[in-house]
């Protein structure tokens, strides 16, 4: 599960922005928390907080790290008229005219043990959805060393075929999106990237790659 950016030294260290008010109103008024301790009668209450703020923000599934799994490197290539500097015409969300689908992906270096890989889409310019799939995380079941992630659309929880949602963007209000929210930044120049990652069955992370899929 997600957790996430650092906002308090008492929390866990990577907490999803979106958190960030939050912690204010679950850490309790009045404690005190010198530089250099803390009083012991609020240790147990800030706990209690800690533990309900990553429960709250607790929503997307990432890959466990095993020490004693070497993570190797994927070779991605986009496919259909993505080249990773520009994204396409008509590729971006509907609120700017679009109606973007994500970019089919030629996966190879997939290990052996690898039951998915799993797409993180991130808008790198955005803070709030610049990391853990703020534009969404799609699973692609694969077999074999090599695999042809196809294009799924975007706005809808509704992917076809095999492929899974993980979670859906980060995006809220007018933006907001029940599955992969294409790019969406008006044409302002945000870079948008996708962490392409390898799991095995029980969710270890075996292999992982960043690859750009454009600017618009």
């Amino acid at each position: 599960m997600q957790q996430c950016v650092n906002v308090n030294f008492l929390l866990p260290l990577s907490f999803p922005l979106e958190c960030k008010q939050l912690s204010a109103k679950l850490i309790p008024h009045g404690v005190n928390t010198p530089r250099f301790g803390i009083k012991m009668n609020k240790i147990a209450a800030l706990s209690i907080a800690s533990v309900v703020f990553l429960s709250a923000c607790q929503s997307t599934e990432v890959a466990a790290v095993n020490p004693s799994v070497e993570v190797s490197s994927l070779d991605v290539a986009l496919l259909g008229g993505w080249d990773g500097v520009t994204v396409p015409a008509g590729q971006q969300c509907s609120l700017h005219g679009g109606s973007g689908s994500t970019p089919p992906m030629q996966v190879s270096g997939i290990p052996d043990g690898t039951a998915e890989i799993v797409v993180q889409y991130n808008d790198r310019d955005y803070a709030p959805l610049a990391r853990n799939g703020g534009h969404g995380t799609i699973a692609f079941p694969v077999t074999g060393s090599t695999a042809t992630l196809p294009s799924v659309p975007g706005m809808t929880s509704e992917l076809g075929g095999a492929a899974r949602l993980v979670s859906a963007a980060r995006s809220t209000g007018q933006y907001a999106s029940s599955g992969y929210l294409p790019p969406c930044s008006g044409g302002r120049g945000n870079v948008y990237e996708a962490v392409v990652t390898a799991v095995s069955a029980d969710n270890t992370l075996l292999a992982t790659q960043t690859v750009r899929i454009g600017r618009y």
